[in-house]
């Protein structure tokens, strides 16, 4: 994930910190919210996303998320991480980038069409 977090601070000029919550927090959602069997397959073949989304989770209880799930739930805690809304979208096309560098697309493709409303943020 090393990798990932040093592109997407760079690109989106926020901190290393900031950039390593940030990817937790979105691997940990599409975990959570997408289909078992994708993110099954999708997971493995980025080195280092289970122990980022382990973080993520371990980080959760200073976050605010207002109970909410979802799309609004991501947002709210990634705005929590310290986010404003044009950095959420760049660390967002950023890992989406990735993610199909990396991985390929066929799996990400399917979660992100699984998931209300997360096609409006790629």
């Amino acid at each position: 994930m090393e990798e990932l977090v040093g592109r997407i601070a760079a690109a989106v000029g926020i901190e290393w910190t900031v950039a390593e919550r940030a990817v937790g927090i979105i691997l940990d959602f599409l975990a959570t919210e997408g289909p078992p069997d994708k993110v099954g397959n999708l997971l493995p073949r980025l080195p280092g996303a289970a122990e980022a989304i382990e973080v993520a989770r371990a980080g959760a209880n200073g976050e605010m998320s207002g109970g909410m799930g979802g799309i609004m739930g991501v947002g709210s805690r990634l705005m929590s991480a310290g986010l404003d809304m044009g950095e959420i979208r760049g660390v967002t096309h950023e890992l989406i980038t990735y993610v199909r560098e990396k991985a390929g697309h066929e799996d990400l493709d399917d979660i992100v069409g699984a998931i209300p409303g997360l096609s409006q943020f790629i």
